[in-house]
């Protein structure tokens, strides 16, 4: 009796506090599908002081799939004034004579060498790159080697820093596993929440894969003593960025097509890293997120739990958590279209995944967010760091 009481009075409190946040949830992504529509109907247009000079910085490691495709739709960008620079480590990386050929002569190429075991190695490779553009570039744009973008990807980036009270323009990635496959859209859909997050009021984060900076607002936020002890390039610069008062602005329109295929526990150790670098750089959207996703699964299994006690009264908050979840889930795949209408064909056929792996997902983030709360250490790229704190990280171990 005590049981069946205690069952009765969580599943009450999980199930009104999962269906307010699915409420909040469709809110936000009402938002971003408002903002992505209006950002689409835009024209681009040049400037009124002109196409400033940009320094377009790709650092690489290793020779990842599709690593000459994705460095060729950077080096053939329709930017008038565009110099473009890779940094890495080694000399000896595959991935360095890959972009040679690829890239040709014109390319900058920046060997940072080692980096200390105080600073990641991709922050190292960028500090390097940074200090070796040419004293006329007025824009750093940064770009990561795994993903494609279209030729007027840095046009798109760059025009809105024209405004005021904008230090930087950012997207973000959209995976397109090609081949489909149940973990690779799983991740697909696991990663697509991301950008609905992101704030259409220029308070969003900067992602390093795709975001372009002024020089001068660059200098002025003190961006390299930001990087100094850290591995999150990203979050690093948006954290300065906000402390010198700088808006960041969020394009769906220059987001950045990834693919590629992976293996279920590769996706669950890199979701896991994802959520343990937003746990040490940004504590609060972690926070906030782990307590909803708690929420959300703890009111899912309760209304499950009823189910199978024979309370048929739990379908009605079971499907107020899921449903709007899975709409929203498809309205994600709409906005894909709009930014990426080249992908029609692979959204007509893999675009259901959005809203039928949506609920599957929740669960993973769930995964994540506790996984994270464990630990403070992640591997990247061969190098195994422990994340101190936002501004300390030891490299403790590597791999080949």
């Amino acid at each position: 009796m005590i049981c069946s009481h205690l069952v009765d009075t969580l599943f009450w409190l999980f199930a009104v506090a999962a269906v307010l946040a699915t409420l909040a949830s469709v809110k936000r992504g009402r938002r971003f599908l408002e903002y992505a529509e209006s950002r689409s109907k835009q024209p681009l247009s040049e400037p009124a002081g002109g196409w400033p000079a940009v320094a377009l910085i790709v650092p690489v490691k290793g020779a990842e799939p599709g690593l000459a495709e994705n460095l060729r739709s950077l080096g053939r960008q329709d930017y008038p004034d565009l110099e473009l620079t890779v940094c890495y480590a080694d000399e000896g990386d595959a991935a360095v004579t890959i972009a040679r050929a690829t890239l040709g002569p014109e390319c900058r190429f920046v060997a940072a060498g080692e980096p200390p075991p105080d600073i990641g190695e991709k922050i190292h490779n960028l500090r390097a790159a940074v200090e070796a553009v040419a004293t006329d570039r007025e824009v750093l744009v940064f770009a990561d080697s795994d993903g494609q973008v279209r030729a007027d990807w840095i046009r798109r980036l760059v025009a809105p820093l024209a405004d005021e009270g904008i230090g930087a323009t950012t997207a973000f990635r959209w995976h397109f596993p090609e081949d489909g496959g149940f973990w690779p859209l799983l991740r697909s859909v696991w990663d697509s929440v991301i950008p609905t997050i992101m704030d259409s009021q220029d308070r969003s984060f900067a992602w390093g894969g795709g975001t372009a900076v002024s020089r001068d607002a660059f200098r002025a936020a003190g961006v390299f003593e930001y990087w100094q002890g850290a591995v999150s390039d990203d979050l690093r610069l948006t954290q300065a960025l906000r402390d010198a008062g700088m808006g960041v602005r969020f394009l769906p329109e220059a987001m950045v097509a990834t693919t590629g295929q992976c293996e279920g526990l590769d996706f669950l150790a890199w979701a896991v890293r994802q959520a343990t670098i937003t746990r040490v750089y940004r504590f609060k959207t972690w926070l906030a997120g782990c307590l909803s996703h708690i929420a959300y699964c703890a009111a899912q299994a309760l209304c499950v739990l009823k189910l199978v006690q024979g309370d048929l009264i739990a379908l009605f908050p079971l499907a107020l958590i899921l449903l709007p979840g899975m709409a929203k889930g498809g309205t994600r795949a709409y906005v894909c279209s709009l930014v990426f209408p080249d992908r029609e064909a692979w959204l007509e056929r893999y675009g259901w995944a959005y809203f039928w792996l949506t609920p599957l997902a929740t669960w993973v983030w769930l995964y994540a967010f506790l996984r994270s709360g464990l630990t403070r250490r992640i591997r990247w790229r061969g190098r195994t760091y422990d994340l101190l704190s936002e501004t300390r990280v030891r490299e403790v171990g590597r791999s080949q």
